[in-house]
């Protein structure tokens, strides 16, 4: 190692809930009530407040900052466009956007208030029928006439273009998890009951955990079973092992070459792909002591690629987080990498089978950043851990950066996405060009 809203049919068998929903718009301007939006620095001769110590990709002195932005961000990658939340009087929050690439603001939402203010609102984004949505949720007990003692999950849903509104709120009990991997807002209770949210029309179709479609003969689906994500052909769902697509493909009949094909567990969702471990076929030279990796189409179950690694003596403390660079080519997660192009995997470990690197972005130019000794990504951004490194797809190497060197977040529009936070602790949203 070297230093317009659409009404979608609803598919037969989903229920729909009954919700509030309501309808709202902000026009691109949004409103001012006090609360002044913090000014990106545009790239200019002096630069911006904050000089980091950045990879040597990226300009260290130029570019654009927010200060007191969060909690997240959210990308649109086909837009340029950055959202950020930031605090309004009230203990309320605003969705602003900035052009990634210049740091000009652009539309900004109206200020609202989430569930339960000791809780930090979510951001996200999700894609459908070629339509672009930041997502804002938060979950809490509602009022405003409503039942006091009932527990809501309310999102606010953004065009990414104009900033128009649309407010769902669907009845939840117990804390949600909200992802976005598929078409829909998927809210679900990390087990096997699920809710998915048509950005596009607002419908809310509730799927329990009785009409998960367990596939045929597989006694570990019934075992532990959770909903993991959305494919674009329906949830994705996984048992003790083994794992299927509701209405979908079967994990065993998806199976790569060399695995015992009863023994896949996904560990990962990204948009349009799935990151799934595997034992090796048994009676195999390597079936004790080795596991494969395998990104599966999401669509289709079909194994894009795959590599060998060691079993790791301990189970590590989250599993390895898939980041996917924008483009859709590259794919990291913990020690792997994968070049879906031209199929080929790598597993970053020791001879005796450690893993000392963890990757957490990665840029369609072919450069993936991370961190050794950290336990996972988000660890690896925050500077914990080891020492940062970059790794090269073209190479296939591990490069040491300096020891204070800031990891980029994610990359849009050929500007790096950095955070940090300063000795108020206000966090700091910043963004460096990629030079060169």
């Amino acid at each position: 190692m070297r230093q317009r809203i659409v009404r979608l049919a609803l598919v037969g068998g989903v229920v729909v809930l009954a919700l509030v929903l309501l309808l709202a718009t902000c026009g691109g301007g949004g409103s001012r009530d006090g609360d002044r939006p913090p000014r990106p620095a545009g790239k200019s001769t002096s630069g911006p407040a904050t000089e980091l110590n950045v990879p040597p990709e990226y300009a260290g002195g130029r570019g654009w900052e927010v200060v007191a932005a969060g909690p997240g961000y959210a990308l649109s990658h086909p837009t340029g466009r950055l959202a950020y939340l930031v605090k309004a009087p009230g203990d309320r929050y605003r969705l602003r956007t900035l052009d990634a690439e210049t740091g000009r603001a652009g539309w900004s939402g109206e200020a609202w208030r989430p569930q339960d203010p000791r809780r930090l609102p979510g951001l996200l984004t999700v894609v459908k029928d070629d339509q672009e949505f930041f997502v804002t949720w938060s979950f809490g007990k509602a009022g405003d006439g409503l039942t006091p003692s009932e527990t809501f999950v309310s999102l606010d849903v953004y065009d990414v273009t104009d900033g128009d509104r649309r407010r769902v709120e669907v009845p939840w009990s117990g804390v949600p998890s909200v992802t976005a991997t598929g078409p829909d807002v998927l809210i679900s209770d990390s087990r096997a009951n699920s809710v998915l949210v048509d950005p596009v029309g607002g419908e809310v179709s509730r799927i329990p955990a009785s009409s998960v479609g367990f596939p045929k003969g597989c006694k570990a689906c019934r075992q532990l079973t959770e909903v993991r994500g959305q494919t674009p052909k329906g949830l994705l769902l996984s048992g003790v092992r083994e794992f299927w697509v509701r209405g979908g493909w079967f994990s065993r009949n998806a199976a790569p070459k060399g695995a015992d094909p009863a023994s896949g567990v996904p560990t990962s969702v990204a948009p349009g792909l799935v990151l799934a471990k595997w034992r090796p076929a048994k009676g195999t030279e390597r079936a004790g002591t080795h596991q494969l990796w395998a990104v599966h189409d999401a669509a289709t179950g079909r194994p894009v690629v795959s590599v060998e690694c060691h079993t790791p003596a301990m189970e590590p403390g989250t599993y390895p987080q898939a980041v996917l660079a924008p483009a859709g080519r590259y794919l990291v997660a913990g020690n792997l990498a994968f070049d879906l192009e031209e199929r080929k995997g790598f597993c970053f470990e020791e001879e005796d089978g450690s893993a000392q690197l963890t990757l957490a972005s990665v840029t369609d130019g072919g450069s993936a950043y991370g961190s050794t000794n950290a336990r996972d990504a988000d660890e690896a951004l925050r500077g914990e851990g080891g020492g940062p490194v970059v790794m090269s797809f073209t190479a296939w190497d591990v490069e040491a950066l300096d020891p204070n060197t800031r990891l980029p977040e994610a990359e849009i529009s050929g500007t790096g996405v950095f955070r940090w936070t300063d000795r108020k602790d206000r966090p700091h949203l910043l963004g460096r060009p990629r030079v060169g």
